[in-house]
């Protein structure tokens, strides 16, 4: 659906390539093809193996180097960073990569995908060492262990900081000689690795290297980190506790069709989402409509399915900005209205299946279906191609309490009275992990399922994440 409307937020996207003398234009264009994990800032970091240099700024990223800007950010490698801000919130300060120097040991550089769950509880143990916190924001957090780590290689001080960190994290760092990659335990974000001629490439999505013309290698593992410099590259673990649970959402909503996460591409998942939909609550209709972009691929499932014409119900006004930019809710309110229109030609006088992917407050479908009657659909039946969210996610999306969930609070038949539609029917669980292509024997089939189950991958710590949060959610 329009999620980012709704809320459902997700934080962030990394690009790094080691190895190009074009290493900072490359990341640019790495970048925009990421630009839908993050709209709120972007930067990049680059070497020419004796110094960084940084460029970042607030906005999308053709704003912040819209000047020429990039021709003055120069080198070998280099890493970029689109933001949306959850943890830390917006400011100039807190848009990444973040840069830090010191006389002794040359500078680092920080990108970040995720949310540290315990960040709170190691700033305030590194404030009573002494440290002191130039952000708000929870990635500064590892630049701080780094530098008070006891250890004498930079690869153990990053190893031995990285096993203090709990929750979801997506690490691209770089020093003026080296790139490393890190990825949490748990494997919550996705980050792939892949090849540019004889350059190594990590970004968030593999949509990413289609756009520079990079190959695709494999996945960076959960627990994993990739040390790259111009020896080549090298793996380590910093963990061995791997426990695989890559965000469902990931499927469902944030990334981009044309990408492949964990060996599954994901058209072809959320096409399949909406064929188990089907299967689990198929209605007498007269036509599907998707809720443009991500729910377009769960809504042709569901049509083949059923054998209900797909049409174009709903359009998209192309020249509006993702709304979830705008972090106020009366702003992705107007957006709604901004961005969407029913089309009166096909859904007049016909029973429509509106097939979404989510929701998260219920204001945004209650609007939709509106729109929808008012533009003549006899009946509106609402097929939500995955389970309902009725628990907070603490990993990086912009889901952090109960009461922001409708679902939460809600049956099914409540929430469909409050929507307007005549009817409702969620994706069960296990629909979820077959639409995906998972296999059972798996404990936890590879995903993270706690938006819809309450079952946490990782502790959750009282006074986690964000500052609001109350709750302490302490189960695994």
């Amino acid at each position: 659906m329009l999620a980012e409307i709704k809320g459902l937020n997700e934080e962030c996207g990394v690009f790094g390539i080691w190895g190009h003398e074009e290493a900072p234009q490359i990341t640019y264009y790495g970048l925009h093809s990421l630009q839908h994990r993050g709209q709120e800032g972007a930067g990049i970091v680059a070497t020419d193996g004796e110094k960084l240099t940084a460029h970042k700024g607030q906005g999308l990223i053709t704003e912040v180097f819209q000047n020429g800007e990039l021709s003055k950010v120069k080198g070998k490698g280099a890493i970029g960073h689109v933001r949306y801000a959850t943890a830390g919130g917006g400011g100039y300060e807190n848009v990444q990569p973040l840069l830090f120097h010191s006389q002794n040991n040359g500078s680092l550089a920080l990108a970040h995908n995720g949310n540290l769950v315990n960040a709170t509880q190691l700033k305030q143990q590194l404030e009573n060492q002494g440290s002191i916190f130039q952000t708000s924001s929870d990635t500064e957090v590892l630049a701080h262990l780094i530098k008070r780590s006891g250890h004498f290689s930079l690869k153990d001080q990053i190893k031995n900081s990285l096993s203090m960190l709990k929750g979801a994290y997506a690490f691209l760092i770089m020093t003026e000689t080296e790139m490393i990659a890190a990825l949490d335990p748990n494997g919550l974000r996705p980050l792939s690795l892949g090849m540019l001629g004889d350059a190594y490439v990590v970004a968030s999505e593999t949509c990413a290297f289609d756009v520079v013309g990079a190959t695709y290698l494999r996945e960076v593992e959960p627990g994993e980190m990739l040390i790259i410099n111009d020896e080549g590259m090298k793996s380590e673990r910093f963990s061995m506790n791997i426990n695989r649970s890559i965000c469902s959402m990931e499927y469902i909503y944030f990334s981009r069709p044309d990408s492949n996460i964990d060996g599954i591409n994901v058209h072809s998942a959320r096409k399949n989402l909406g064929k188990m939909l089907a299967q689990e609550s198929a209605v007498e209709a007269d036509v599907v409509t998707g809720v443009p972009d991500s729910s377009i691929s769960a809504a042709i499932g569901y049509a083949e399915a059923t054998g209900i014409p797909y049409e174009l119900g709903l359009i998209k006004n192309r020249y509006v900005g993702r709304t979830f930019i705008q972090p106020s809710q009366a702003l992705r309110e107007q957006g709604v209205r901004m961005k969407l229109s029913a089309v009166r030609g096909v859904v007049e006088g016909k029973r429509v299946v509106m097939v979404d992917d989510s929701i998260v407050r219920g204001t945004t479908s209650r609007r939709i279906v509106t729109m929808l009657r008012e533009a003549g659909a006899t009946e509106v039946h609402v097929k939500i191609s995955s389970p309902p969210i009725a628990h907070p996610c603490f990993y990086g999306i912009d889901t952090s309490t109960h009461e922001e969930l409708i679902a939460s609070s809600h049956s099914v038949e409540e929430i469909r009275q409050i929507i307007g539609a005549d009817t409702l029917s969620f994706l069960s669980v296990d629909g979820l992990l077959k639409g995906v292509g998972r296999k059972f024997e798996d404990t936890n089939c590879g995903q993270c399922l706690a938006c819809f189950t309450g079952k946490y991958p990782t502790e959750i710590y009282q006074d986690t994440v964000l500052p609001h949060v109350k709750e302490a959610v302490l189960t695994k």
